[in-house]
C-alpha cells in the first residue's frame, strides 16, 4: 500500500446530485479507499442531522459539517463552533431588514419559518421531478427535505445561516455589508432564479476545520485531498495538499483547483481517487 492518505469529499454536488442521487462508483470508491488503510471525511455544509442517510451508509472516517463550524473524528468532537448569539440576532435583524429568505442551521438540524418551508419543498420536488429520467446506474433517491420551526430554535446553537433572494446580486450585498463579521458565500441550491448563498462566521469555513482534524490525526496538509464543486468549498482546496474541483463545478470555481476531475453524473469521485492511487 503507498503512504496513507485522506480525502474530504463535500456532499451536494460531489456525493450526492444535488439531493436525487449517488453514483454506484462513488459508493465503491470510499470504501475501496478506506479498506486500502487511507481516511475519507465528509466536509459539508449541511447540517450533521441533515445529511442524507443513504450517504452516512456510505461509511466515513468522520465529517466536517455546517462549513467547518463542526468537526468530528470517529465519534469525537474536535470542532464544535457555534455562531455567538449576539452575532445570529444581528444577522436575522439584516436578512429580516434585506427581505432574505433564510434558514438557520445548529449541528442536528435545519430550521425555517413556514413560508421558507414550503419555498424550499417546491423548488425541491421541482428538480427531483425535471430530473426524474436519470441513468439506473444511480441509486439513493433524494425524499423532500423537513425543517423544524424556526420559531423553536436555540439562538445559542446556531451554526449557520442559508439565505434565498429574488435579487441577483443578493450574495454580492450581503458580502459587502457583512464582510467584518461573517463569511458569505454564493450557495448551490438549483433555483429558477434570484440567488442563494451561505452564511458563517468570518474564519469559519471548511478549511479550518480540515486544519484541525489534520492536527488531531498528526496528518501533513500535503497528504490531503479536497473534491468539491462549491464556493464554501474554496478554503479546502487552498489547505489540502491537493485540491480537485468536479467537472459540474463553475468554471470560475473550477480555475481555483488544481485540477479538475469528472462531473457528479460521470464517476468524478472514482476517476480522482485512482488518479491519486487511493483505490
Amino acid at each position: 500500500m503507498t503512504s496513507r492518505r485522506i480525502a474530504f469529499l463535500d456532499v451536494d454536488g460531489t456525493i450526492l446530485d444535488h439531493g436525487k442521487t449517488i453514483a454506484r462508483s462513488t459508493v465503491e470508491a470510499v470504501r475501496g479507499a478506506r479498506a486500502a488503510g487511507h481516511y475519507v471525511y465528509l466536509s459539508t455544509g449541511r447540517a450533521a442531522g441533515d445529511i442524507h442517510p443513504d450517504v452516512i451508509k456510505i461509511g466515513f472516517d468522520g465529517a466536517i459539517s455546517n462549513g467547518g463550524a463542526y468537526a468530528t473524528v470517529g465519534d469525537l468532537s474536535v470542532v464544535c463552533d457555534p455562531m455567538p448569539r449576539d452575532a445570529i440576532e444581528a444577522l436575522i435583524t439584516y436578512m429580516d431588514a434585506s427581505g432574505l429568505l433564510y434558514l438557520l442551521q445548529t449541528d442536528t438540524a435545519v430550521y425555517a419559518s413556514a413560508q421558507v418551508q414550503q419555498t424550499l419543498e417546491e423548488l425541491m420536488r421541482s428538480w427531483v421531478s425535471s430530473h426524474s429520467d436519470e441513468d439506473s446506474a444511480q441509486t439513493a433517491p433524494q425524499e423532500v427535505p423537513r425543517f423544524r420551526d424556526v420559531a423553536d430554535i436555540d439562538l445559542t446553537q446556531v451554526a449557520k445561516a442559508v439565505f434565498l433572494s429574488e435579487r441577483t446580486d443578493a450574495v454580492e450585498r450581503a458580502q459587502a455589508d457583512l464582510k467584518d463579521q461573517f463569511h458569505v458565500v454564493a450557495g448551490s441550491m438549483p433555483l429558477p432564479g434570484g440567488s442563494n448563498g451561505e452564511i458563517g462566521m468570518r474564519g469559519t469555513t471548511k478549511g479550518s476545520a480540515i486544519l484541525s482534524v489534520l492536527t488531531h490525526l498528526a496528518i501533513d496538509p500535503s497528504a490531503a485531498i479536497s473534491i468539491g464543486d462549491s464556493w464554501n468549498d474554496v478554503e479546502m482546496f487552498e489547505v489540502c495538499g491537493v485540491g480537485i474541483a468536479m467537472g459540474n463545478a463553475p468554471a470560475a470555481l473550477q480555475k481555483l483547483a488544481d485540477e479538475v476531475t469528472t462531473s457528479v453524473r460521470d464517476d468524478g469521485i472514482w476517476n480522482a481517487f485512482c488518479k491519486h492511487g487511493l483505490i
